[in-house]
This record gives structure tokens, C-alpha cells and sequence, in this order.
């Protein structure tokens, strides 16, 4: 029998369905949200209290937006039953050729399947579709496993550094690649 890694049963070379969401989704999704919220709270811009009071309503109104047009996309990984993993890319104002990518996230079971890319790839297709050619992220610096996990992935460190949104004594790090 194949050895399996920690992937919730799945043979480890096994990947997730990776797709942009549907508005039937939302439930699914504030579920991923509220476990991305308390698996990694420094790396989102909200708290789980925040996120587990927005009404579903709301919830169902983002996800019905990314899941259509060129503004904003949200990706999903969907092995059927709960969601595990989620990549959104948006628009920028400021650089009409960019996508930012966020709100990357794996259920830590699936993490090192290979999950991670396909997400991240699924952002860049839509992008390049949308006339966007170059992805952008940020990363809280110290976090060196996103750092890295991301270099992998063909993102290079551009040596800016912007404040963290909400937590003034952190501070980010942009990372660059072609979409």
C-alpha cells in the first residue's frame, strides 16, 4: 500500500479540484474562514470574532461577487465535503498589469501536496486572462515557511517592506512574480 502523508486520508500525490467559487459556496466558505482566521491570525486582516459575527448574508454577497467578473476571484480546493484551501486575487487601481494575490490558506493537512501551486496558478490564469501579466503578495516578515513555500512558486522578495495593516509592530514584505 502507498505510504500517505497527513492529507486527510489521500494519497499525498492526490490534489483537490481547484475552481473559482459559486455563490453556493458561502456557507463552505465562512467555515474556511473562520479555521484560516484561527489557524493563522497574523496573516489575514481581520479577527475570527469579527469574521464569526458577519451575518451570512454578507458572507453570501462576497462570495457571489469573486465568483464572477475581473475585478476580483476568489479559488477554492474542493476534495467535496469541506473546503480545503482558498486563494484570492484582485485588481489594482494603481498597476492596471497586476493581481494581488490574497487570502492564500491550506487546511494544515493538505499542506506539502502540492495544493498550494495549483491555487496560487489557478490565480495567475485568471489574471493573465484579465490582461494582467504580473502577480504580487505580501508576507508578514518572519513568517519564513509562507516565504519560502512562495519562493518555491517562483515569487522573488523585491526588497519593499509596507506596516502591517492592523498590526502596527509587524511589517510585510512584497514578493513578485509573472502570472
Amino acid at each position: 500500500m502507498p505510504s500517505r502523508r497527513d492529507t486527510g486520508g489521500w494519497p499525498a500525490a492526490r490534489r483537490a479540484p481547484v475552481r473559482r467559487v459559486h455563490p453556493r459556496d458561502a456557507a463552505r466558505m465562512r467555515a474556511l474562514r473562520l479555521e484560516m482566521l484561527a489557524d493563522a491570525p497574523l496573516a489575514f486582516l481581520e479577527t475570527i470574532a469579527d469574521a464569526a459575527a458577519r451575518p451570512h448574508a454578507e458572507y453570501a454577497a462576497r462570495i457571489a461577487y469573486a465568483s464572477a467578473g475581473t475585478g476580483n476571484a476568489q479559488f477554492v480546493a474542493d476534495p467535496g465535503g469541506r473546503l480545503v484551501g482558498h486563494a484570492g486575487g484582485t485588481a489594482t487601481p494603481d498597476e492596471p498589469g497586476l493581481t494581488v494575490v490574497y487570502a492564500v490558506y491550506l487546511t494544515p493537512a493538505w499542506r506539502g501536496t502540492g495544493l498550494l501551486g495549483d491555487l496560487v496558478e489557478a490565480v495567475a490564469r485568471w489574471s493573465r486572462t484579465c490582461g494582467r501579466p504580473e502577480l504580487m503578495l505580501e508576507v508578514v516578515v518572519g513568517n519564513e515557511r509562507a516565504h519560502r513555500a512562495y519562493q518555491r512558486l517562483g515569487f522573488e522578495d523585491t526588497g519593499v517592506r509596507v506596516p502591517h495593516p492592523k498590526i502596527p509592530a509587524l511589517t510585510e514584505l512584497q514578493m513578485r512574480r509573472p502570472a
